[in-house]
C-alpha cells in the first residue's frame, strides 16, 4: 500500500536550470507537467516550485543551502530515487509550514466542503492528498459519515473535527493518520478500525488519562494505547467489530463476540494478559446496539470494556471483568 505524504530530501542546492531538466522535465514527459507559480510564499533562502499534472497529481519543491525537499502525490523523477524521506516534523519549518499551504489550499479548492472542517483537514492532510488514498479517504467523511451508522455526513464530520480539535493527538499526527488508509478504494474495515482508535482515544482522555499510541511489547506486537495517570496505567487493545448487515451470519451479539474472540486468540493471548481490551459497537445502528445492550454478551477476555459512542458525543457500554481504569468521564456503563 501506497504511504502517506512525505518529505524526500536531497542535500544538495539545486538551481533553477537543473530543477528543469531533472524534475520537471521527466514529469512533462512521462504524465504531462507544468510549473507554476507557488500560491504562497516562504521565509529564508529557499527557493519553491509547485509542479501541476494534467491528471490532477502535485509535486513541491523548496531548495535552499543546506538541501532541498520534495513532496508529491505523483511519481518521484529518477534524480530523487535514492534520497530519504522524512516526516513533516524533521523538516524545516518553513519548508513544512509552505508545503502545507500549499497543500491545504489546493484541498479545499478540489473539495470546498472541507473548508469548514481546518483540524480534520489539517490532521489528514498527508493521506487526503496522498497519491492513492486522496478520493477514498475524503468519500469516507462525506459519503460514510466516517463510519457511524443513521448519522448524517455533517454531523459525524463535525464531531472527528471537535474531537481532533482538542489537539489529544497532535503529537501522534503522521501514525494516526496513516492509519486511515491510502488505498483507491473505500477500505471500511480499515477506516471503520481507525476511527475506532480515534474514539477511544476520546474515551480515555475524557476520563482523565494521558494517551500513548503503538506501545510495543515483548511478542513483538503492539498495542494501540498506553493510558496513565497519577494512579497507575494500563495498556488497552481496540477491536471493532463489523456491522452484523455485512457479515455472512449471525447477528450484532455473534459479531461482538466473534471479533472480540479473534483478538483474544491472536493478539491478546500471545501477550500473555493485562491488557484491556476495548470492544467499540460504533458501527451498530441503534437497534444492533440495544440487542448487545440487552444481552451483554460475553467476549471471552478479561478485563474487557464494549460500549457505543454516537456522534453527540454519547458513549455507552459495559464492563467484563475488574477494568483498571477509572472511565466513568468517558463511558456511561449500563452495568453500574
Amino acid at each position: 500500500m501506497a504511504q502517506p505524504l512525505r518529505f524526500r530530501f536531497s542535500p544538495e542546492s539545486w538551481d533553477e536550470q537543473r530543477v528543469r531538466q531533472q524534475l520537471l522535465q521527466p514529469l512533462r514527459d512521462n504524465i504531462g507537467a507544468r510549473s507554476v507559480a507557488p500560491r504562497f510564499g516562504i521565509s529564508g533562502s529557499w527557493e519553491t516550485y509547485r509542479f501541476e499534472m494534467t491528471n490532477g497529481d502535485l509535486a513541491l519543491f523548496a531548495s535552499g543551502d543546506e538541501g532541498s525537499y520534495w513532496m508529491g502525490n505523483t511519481e518521484t523523477p529518477e534524480a530523487l530515487w535514492r534520497t530519504n524521506k522524512h516526516d513533516w516534523d524533521d523538516v524545516p519549518y518553513p519548508v513544512a509550514r509552505w508545503a502545507q499551504r500549499e497543500l491545504l489550499a489546493t484541498l479545499h479548492g478540489e473539495d470546498p466542503w472541507l473548508e469548514a472542517y481546518p483540524y480534520l483537514s489539517w490532521f489528514f492532510l498527508p493521506v487526503f492528498m496522498s497519491k492513492d488514498g486522496r478520493e477514498s479517504t475524503r468519500t469516507f467523511f462525506r459519503e460514510h459519515a466516517a463510519g457511524f451508522p443513521n448519522t448524517d455526513w455533517q454531523q459525524a464530520t463535525q464531531f472527528v473535527e471537535d474531537l481532533l480539535a482538542t489537539g489529544i493527538m497532535d503529537e501522534y499526527r503522521y501514525l494516526m493518520a496513516g492509519k486511515l488508509g491510502t488505498s483507491t478504494d473505500v477500505d471500511h474495515a480499515r477506516m471503520n478500525a481507525a476511527m475506532a482508535e480515534f474514539l477511544a482515544a476520546k474515551i480515555l482522555t475524557d476520563a482523565g488519562y494521558e494517551i500513548t499510541p503503538e506501545i510495543e511489547v515483548t511478542t513483538g506486537h503492539s498495542l494501540d494505547y498506553r493510558a496513565s495517570n497519577p494512579d497507575g496505567q494500563a495498556l488497552v487493545e481496540v477491536t471493532r467489530p463489523v456491522n452484523p448487515r455485512e457479515r455472512a451470519a449471525g447477528g450484532p451479539v455473534a459479531a461482538v463476540r466473534d471479533t472480540a474472540s479473534t483478538k483474544t486468540r491472536g493478539q491478546l493471548s500471545e501477550h500473555g494478559g493485562g491488557a484491556v481490551l476495548f470492544v467499540d459497537c460504533s458501527s451498530f445502528d441503534d437497534t444492533q446496539w440495544q440487542a448487545v445492550a440487552d444481552s451483554q454478551p460475553a467476549v471471552g477476555h478479561r478485563p474487557a470494556v464494549i460500549y457505543r459512542v454516537r456522534p453527540t458525543g454519547k458513549a455507552e457500554g459495559y464492563r467484563e471483568g475488574t477494568v483498571p481504569l477509572d472511565l466513568a468521564g468517558g463511558v456511561a456503563f449500563l452495568d453500574s
